[in-house]
Parts: structure tokens; sequence; C-alpha cells
């Protein structure tokens, strides 16, 4: 309890007072003055969520059973459907599955004796029955994926240049084409101008290619033992032919080498398209040619560029040629189907 004291004045008469107050009328004041603070649970809606709390108060088990939930989950968000595995597809193999290489000869471990390298010259008389080159069969195989991108390419080069300027620009890359392989056919039949370090000043070599000889010199340097050049080899069962660029050792091992140029750097394999599967091609063909006394399991893709910079070299070791070789297996099955599906559909009936 407090005491206060307080002084009444009566004219000149001094009368002291004192009045007592309880500690609980101090809290009531109190309790008027001060604000009142809201409840964090004063908006809740109590009896929307009181069969929520007594079901979880609740100690009883629940009368709801799986098949229940199953329909309710049903009801609200609908059936459930199951996602189906993807099925895995086998990897289509050949019908046949022919040798790659040509059991009868053996691979040469040692550098044979040095002498001109083979040129069989192709054989188009008029009169022999028609084979079909390499060159034909893959790109009248071309996957739908393939034919989009060179179409489209085709049409974007054609909206730039024009239809006489495509046609002039495909021209000028053959030509080009043309004159590197000759070219490059006057140094590896040369042995003084292969030793020339500098090979594009060399008087053989024409302008229009001193960039893409350049650009392989360094490669050059590991090709040794050049066994054949611009040679047409022919498979004798499967009944195809090309014309291989070059068999040569490079770096020691017997290959069969393409020599490619290109205008955008192409640094991977994958990069080459379907250029393994061509060379590939030509190593079984020559495999089987009895031109030829030796067989060949590697194989070598040489990017040469037109400004000199250094050409990328694309080995293609034995395991990726058999590879490769399996594809090309396809690829020839899928020509000679197409071809009898023509033949048969422009036949006249009967």
């Amino acid at each position: 309890m407090f005491v206060l004291n307080r002084v009444l004045f009566a004219g000149s008469i001094i009368v002291p007072e004192s009045t007592s107050l309880t500690v609980c009328h101090f809290s009531a004041v109190h309790r008027l003055t001060s604000p009142r603070r809201n409840s964090p649970y004063s908006s809740v809606d109590s009896e929307r969520y009181s069969s929520l709390v007594k079901s979880v108060m609740n100690s009883r088990v629940s009368s709801q059973t799986p098949e229940t939930l199953q329909a309710e989950d049903d009801h609200v968000f609908g059936p459930i459907v199951k996602a189906q595995m993807p099925s895995r597809t086998e990897p289509r193999l050949p019908k046949t599955l022919h040798p790659f290489l040509n059991s009868e000869r053996v691979l040469e471990t040692e550098e044979p004796e040095a002498g001109p390298p083979a040129r069989i010259l192709l054989n188009r008389e008029k009169g022999r029955p028609f084979i079909p080159s390499v060159t034909r069969i893959l790109q009248q195989t071309l996957s739908p994926e393939q034919s989009f991108y060179l179409e489209r390419w085709k049409r974007r080069m054609i909206a730039e240049l024009g239809e006489e300027g495509f046609k002039e620009y495909s021209q000028n890359v053959f030509k080009q084409g043309k004159l590197f392989h000759c070219a490059l056919e006057d140094i590896l039949t040369s042995a003084d101008t292969w030793s020339n370090k500098n090979l594009s000043e060399t008087p053989e070599c024409p302008p229009e290619v001193q960039g893409y000889i350049q650009s392989i010199a360094h490669v050059l340097e590991d090709v040794s033992a050049v066994r054949a050049i611009e040679s047409t080899v022919q498979h004798a069962s499967l009944n195809y032919l090309g014309i291989v660029d070059c068999v040569a050792r490079y770096r020691g091992v017997l290959c069969v080498i393409d020599w490619k140029t290109s205008e955008k750097p192409k640094p991977f394999l994958s990069n080459t398209y379907d250029n393994p599967i061509q060379v590939a091609a030509y190593a079984g063909a020559l495999n089987s040619d009895d031109n030829y006394k030796y067989q060949v399991e590697n194989g070598l893709i040489v990017i040469a560029y037109k400004d000199g910079s250094p050409a990328h070299a694309h080995q293609v070791n034995s395991e990726l040629m058999s590879e490769y070789w399996k594809t090309w297996l396809l690829r020839l099955e899928d020509f000679r189907e197409h071809r009898s599906s023509a033949s048969s559909s422009s036949s006249p009936e009967k």
C-alpha cells in the first residue's frame, strides 16, 4: 500500500491529510493506458480448423483406408499416369558381315623396298558393267538429318550468292580440290620437292593451292613409304569401287590417307562427317583387290586450310576402322535396296 500526503490550507491553518491507495489501483490504471497487443492467433478461423485440430489431437486411428485415399487423390489430382520406360533399340547390324581384312594376306610389319607408288587408273569403258563408287553410295544414302542440313546450307549459299554465283562457287571448290591433289601427287612422287622445307614455293605448286600445301607441311614430315597415289580400288565380292588418295606410312603406321580441304576448322574426327566411313570403304576394297599384295587396317584424314593454318590430322585406328566398316556395309545395303525398289517401281506391269 502506498500513502500519499497532501496539505490543505484553511485560512492560516495548515492541515495535513493522508490518502492510501492499493497497488491494484495502479495496475488497473496501467492496463487502461498501455496499448493492447494483437495475438498472432486472433485472425485464425478456429471453427474452420477445429476438425483438423481434433483429428491431430485424437489418438484414434483414422477411418480412411488406402483405397479411399487413392480415390480422393484421383478426384482431386486425376488418375496417375505412369511414365513408360524408353525402349532400348538394338543397334542395327549388317545382314552379312563381310570381313574387313583379307585372311589370305598378312599385315606388313616392316617397310618394303622403295619403289614407285601404284596408280591404277579408273576404267569406265563402254560395255563394262556399272559399278557404283563409294562417293555415289554415300551421297545417295544420307540420313534425313544430313540431307536437311545440306539442303539448308545450299539454300543459304544461293540466297547469298545467287544461282549463278553458287554454281561458280561449286566449280571453284572442285577446281581447287583437283589442283590440290595434283600438287600433292607431284610432291609425294618427287624426293627433291618433298625434302624442300617451303613446299608452297615450289614451281609445281599453283598459287590457288599454296595455302593448302603450307597447311599440310607439318603432316608430310611424318609421311613415308608411299605405296599408292590416286589409285583405283575395287571390292571383289561387294562390287563397288573408289579412288584412294594415298596409301603410305604415317608415323610408321600404314594408312589409307584421305586429303580434304575445308573453309572451316575441323579439329575433331566428328567434324568430318562421312569421311571416316569413306576411308574404311577404301581400305576394305583395297584389302580385297588382287592388284594390291598388302592390306591396310588404319586410316588418316587430313584437313587442309586455304589460309595456311596447320592442318588437322585425324588418325583412325584399327578398332575404329572396324566400326566404320560395319556402318559402310549398312550404307551399301541401303543403296542396293533403294536401287532395287526404284527399278521395280519403274518397270512396266505385266
